[in-house]
């Protein structure tokens, strides 16, 4: 059975991973997505891929025993899989998509679901209320993270993201500062870091999708250890592009981390400098992988702040 990836996750690839190691991944889809539905059970029915789908990963809307939906999701190794298993498995549910299968049988690296409404996310709310919905979504994912869990802490992931933007000012003597601000408020905030609770990683109003068993639920975690005004952070750039082209942007923006940091109990400077560095960092990345238009938007943003 053949299962034709949708092109936005092919140019996605191309773009988080190189058009070598996108196609290289894509060429063994076929052979991945049978070992999946195999590894899933022979009373597993497909229905179709879901499309346009995500920029991280194949899903297909199957059919369980039983005649229930759900989804399965097939991701590259280096979407890191099995840390999404781990925090869905985590989470159980509250907040989140629910996990279908046992934790520890991961041996095709892809995830059986709860089916959602993959077609509609907060991102079909008026903005005002879409950012009321995703804070009262967000807040349940933060708790303990699981005894001797995988998963990274916001300093050592961003730590990672240094050398990237540097080496952006390095080759750009117009983001130096910027990127200095940007890595000045790093250096201050994970000197300081109050709290390590298990984060989304990726919050924003896409990853938030309509269902059955709740109104809406997360999907997408790429999760890590660390204070909750990192994952609010990439909430308050949401529909940037609308942000940009509006005149009151600079003032929508201040105001947005103020009103989110009020509304989550959140420390208003600690949200400002995660704010700063995020919209910094997927500026320069952008700028890297080819994507011009979405980088400078990004660094636009960071400017206000």
């Amino acid at each position: 059975m053949g299962f034709e990836p949708p092109q936005r996750l092919v140019r996605a690839l191309g773009e988080m991973y190189g058009d070598g190691a996108a196609a290289e991944w894509l060429d063994r889809l076929p052979t991945l997505t049978e070992q999946a539905i195999d590894a899933a059970g022979p009373e597993l029915s497909v229905e179709r891929v879901a499309a346009p789908g995500g920029r991280s990963a194949l899903v297909l809307l199957v059919r369980r025993a039983d005649g229930a939906p759900a989804a399965l999701k097939i991701a590259p190794p280096r979407a890191e899989p099995e840390q999404e298993r781990a925090a869905l498995a985590h989470w159980n549910g509250w907040g989140a998509v629910k996990l279908l299968e046992d934790p520890e049988s991961d041996a095709s690296g892809a995830l059986l679901l709860e089916r959602l409404h993959h077609e509609v996310s907060l991102r079909s709310l008026p903005e005002a209320k879409a950012l009321l919905e995703a804070a009262g979504t967000v807040r349940r994912l933060w708790v303990e993270p699981p005894a001797g869990h995988p998963f990274e802490t916001v300093a050592e992931r961003t730590g990672r993201q240094t050398d990237g933007m540097r080496a952006a000012a390095a080759a750009d003597p117009a983001l130096a500062p910027l990127v200095d601000a940007a890595l000045a408020a790093r250096t201050e905030l994970v000197e300081g870091s109050p709290e390590l609770l298990l984060l989304h990683g990726n919050f924003r109003q896409s990853k938030v999708l309509s269902g059955e068993r709740a109104p809406w639920l997360t999907v997408g975690p790429e999760p890590l250890v660390g204070e909750r005004a990192y994952d609010l952070a990439r909430l308050v750039r949401d529909r940037v592009e609308d942000l940009i082209a509006s005149p009151g942007g600079p003032v929508t923006a201040r105001r947005r981390v103020k009103r989110l940091a009020e509304s989550l109990e959140v420390e208003q400077a600690r949200l400002h400098g995660w704010t700063l560095f995020r919209a910094v960092e997927s500026g320069t990345r952008a700028l890297a992988e080819g994507r011009r238009q979405m980088g400078e938007v990004n660094l636009e943003f960071a400017g206000w702040l």
